[in-house]
């Protein structure tokens, strides 16, 4: 195996339960996952498919334009069906479209970095970003799936599941740990999130990358279903204090957000 690995490994238990069409998803996966054009050997290493199969499903995916294939390359790629999907996942699925001039309000009140994530198996998948008036590189760009125990917009969503999807969360995690103050067990990650619920926002403490520090607020529905997470960085950790003042804006932002989302793509049940 490779470190382009699927999260959900082509050859797992959970795509044999979903049969060819789980299998076939997850070759899709698994070519999306290398973010550039890839040769049939590179994926052929990071499954345990029989060659053949791989053939098969990457062929599969081919013919119906989920993929592109380069015949004077001899790689594969995101095809163009793939990329309208993708776009209409975005305008229907994800809280981007309707945060989208709430974020560009706090971007120009603030001139830092804001961010805008949601869960996903777990995991936060950042949706949405404003860069500050002075960007920093940071691992965070939309489209970018990162770590929820370490981040502030993870932790401020993890502290708002119930308990069922919270377990779930917590299982997936790895508790790698990034820097001196990232958690590394179940435990002092609890004992945050009860923090978090206590005060309404969350913060992230150099836990994901040295010298990035967020504030963050959920993104709650009217009858407390977590939505997203929103987030103000910044790259001068000295500024926790600045960072701090935000707190009810972001805050105030966050539920505007919601308020917004209720009445378009969110509908209570």
């Amino acid at each position: 195996m490779t470190e382009h690995q699927n999260p959900i490994a082509v050859g797992s238990e959970k795509t044999h339960e979903d049969g060819t069409v789980g299998r076939t998803l997850a070759v899709l996966d698994l070519v999306a996952s290398f973010a550039r054009p890839v040769r049939f050997a590179e994926v052929l290493q990071a499954t345990d498919l029989p060659k053949a199969t791989l053939y098969r499903f990457l062929r599969v995916l081919t013919n119906q334009q989920m993929l592109a294939f380069d015949e004077e390359r001899q790689t594969y790629a995101p095809g163009l069906r793939l990329v309208r999907l993708a776009h209409s996942a975005w305008a229907q699925s994800t809280l981007a479209p309707v945060a989208a001039p709430f974020l560009d309000t706090l971007s120009r009140e603030t001139g830092e970095t804001i961010h805008l994530a949601q869960l996903d198996q777990g995991m936060v998948l950042y949706i949405d970003k404003r860069n500050a008036a002075r960007p920093v590189e940071m691992f965070s760009q939309s489209g970018k799936i990162g770590p929820s125990y370490c981040t502030g917009v993870g932790k401020a969503m993890l502290a708002h599941l119930p308990e069922d999807r919270l377990a779930d969360a917590i299982a997936r995690s790895s508790f790698k740990r990034f820097t001196p103050t990232t958690y590394t067990n179940e435990a002092d990650l609890r004992a945050e999130l009860s923090a978090i619920r206590a005060r309404g926002f969350a913060w992230d403490n150099e836990e994901h990358e040295p010298g990035i520090v967020c504030i963050a607020a959920p993104i709650l529905s009217q009858n407390g279903r977590v939505l997203g997470a929103l987030s103000i960085t910044t790259a001068n950790a000295d500024d926790r204090a600045k960072l701090e003042s935000y707190a009810p804006r972001v805050m105030e932002t966050a539920h505007a957000i919601a308020q917004a989302s209720n009445s378009w793509r969110f509908p209570e049940q």
